[in-house]
């Protein structure tokens, strides 16, 4: 093989390389990143404000219950006419705490591995709400759509919605059955003689959000 013909080889293996390691690189991190954008600058989105909103967490076992925080990175409530009609929540997954605020416990890292949330490879959960209903006044019947773990499946549940002066507060009460998501660790519907290893099928979220323009 000549060296201009040796050259061009080494050329096309090269480049080859690092085209296949930049497409690697942009898959995980579109994995990792952010999924939603944000409608800034409509007149009917109200972007929540991330420091005055909480997601508050509670699971149980035989021995008891454990409760937590997560934080929501982003997200909006759209509002029309003085009424919910939509918005998404964006959840930061590996920022979830424990009792007392914990980040680095047996309990948090238990919960953001593989039985659990697998932060790693999902680091964020949303809610999407589609509609809301009124029940009377301020409290609503909300409908939407809750991803976690990639796996998104359908939601309702009761909220209190209070719009004054260009803000919105918004709190919301949340039960889900973890199986559902693909969060089997240790339940009773799939693994037998569990004892006291076994740990509620129920999750309980209890969401405060304030949105602003």
């Amino acid at each position: 093989m000549n060296n201009k013909l040796l050259t061009s080889y080494l050329f096309l293996i090269i480049t080859s390389f690092f085209l296949g390691c930049s497409a690697t690189g942009e898959n995980k991190n579109n994995t990792s990143s952010s999924s939603i954008s944000l409608h800034v600058g409509d007149e009917k989105y109200f972007t929540i404000d991330t420091k005055e909103s909480v997601v508050a967490w509670t699971g149980s076992g035989v021995h008891g219950k454990h409760d937590g925080y997560a934080y929501i990175s982003k997200g909006e409530l759209m509002i029309e006419n003085g009424q919910l009609m939509g918005g998404t929540v964006e959840i930061d997954m590996t920022k979830t705490e424990g009792p007392g605020h914990a980040t680095n416990n047996n309990l948090i890292n238990h919960l953001k591995g593989p039985d659990f949330f697998d932060v790693e490879k999902f680091p964020f959960s949303t809610i999407v709400i589609t509609k809301s209903a009124a029940i009377n006044g301020e409290n609503k019947t909300v409908t939407g759509k809750l991803m976690i773990k990639g796996i998104t499946e359908p939601v309702t549940f009761p909220a209190r919605i209070e719009i004054r002066d260009g803000i919105v507060k918004a709190s919301a009460r949340l039960i889900i059955d973890r199986t559902k998501w693909g969060i089997r660790y240790n339940s009773g519907k799939f693994y037998d003689n569990l004892a006291d290893r076994a740990i509620s099928d129920s999750i309980g979220f209890q969401i405060n959000i304030v949105a602003k323009k």
